[in-house]
């Protein structure tokens, strides 16, 4: 492993950035290929992590494992810190997502101060900063892991209900682009489409169908958005059978057709 690549790799904004390109790059279902911690200091909305939909406030901490699908709501009000390991980060990690809820104001203050020497370490080009900045995210992890522990009563109890959609949710990230319906995804967990929505509907508010095209949308407006890829290759890319029915789907979910989208961006 290079560890001058690992440190290059990881990155720590502020929550309202990654909102600056439009709020869907934030609010829609996708997934990283990198392992990310988020900590909200002021504000409050709702987060879906696999499936699952919560409520957020200041002073929680929500760790995300790279491939697990995500979704959250930043309004204007919202502010905080997003940290991103890199896909080579070799920082010790939960394999699971956490929502924790810190309410000591120690605990609030060791986070704070973990978070503001990374950026310092990371920002500087003193000698060592890149070892005293992979130091400072081993400390995150160890803090992560004991808040983990300590949190552990607060988690919401994992009903069948939630682990279906939990496991839908997996299932959906590593076949959307094949364009398999909420029907075959549903034979696929062994459950029947409508009790497959209705668990969806029960945890996150969404129905299946829902959960999948938001999924899709946004890789599209992803591609759209960074990518010269041709309107058709995109939709063919994430599973539309048809231009013309990529066209429809994208303009019902973003009310601009994928041309249109392109143009703002």
């Amino acid at each position: 492993m290079n560890k001058t690549t690992e440190i290059s790799q990881m990155r720590i904004l502020a929550i309202p950035r990654l909102a600056a390109g439009g709020r869907w790059r934030v609010e829609a279902m996708r997934s990283l290929s990198e392992p990310c911690f988020l900590w909200f200091t002021k504000g409050q909305g709702r987060i879906t992590i696999a499936g699952v939909t919560r409520g957020y406030t200041a002073h929680n901490a929500i760790f995300i494992p790279a491939g697990t699908m995500y979704g959250f709501e930043v309004g204007p009000q919202v502010f905080g810190s997003a940290v991103f390991f890199g896909r080579s980060s070799t920082v010790t990690l939960p394999t699971t997502p956490h929502h924790l809820r810190i309410r000591e104001v120690h605990v609030q203050q060791e986070i704070n101060l973990i978070l503001d020497m990374i950026q310092r370490e990371n920002d500087s080009d003193t000698p060592a900063h890149e070892r005293a900045t992979r130091h400072y995210l081993g400390l995150l992890g160890v803090w992560l892991e004991r808040q983990a522990i300590n949190g552990a009563g607060d988690a919401p109890p994992k009903d069948a209900a939630r682990r279906l959609v939990a496991r839908y949710t997996q299932v959906l990230e590593q076949e959307f682009r094949k364009g398999f319906g909420v029907g075959e995804l549903a034979s696929a967990l062994g459950v029947t489409p409508t009790h497959l929505t209705r668990c969806c509907r029960q945890a996150c508010g969404l129905s299946a169908i829902e959960i999948l095209q938001d999924r899709r949308i946004f890789e599209a407006r992803k591609l759209l958005s960074e990518t010269d890829m041709a309107v058709g290759a995109i939709g063919e890319s994430i599973g539309f059978t048809s231009p013309a029915y990529f066209t429809r789907a994208f303009q019902h979910q973003t009310g601009l057709s994928p041309s249109a989208f392109r143009r703002t961006q």
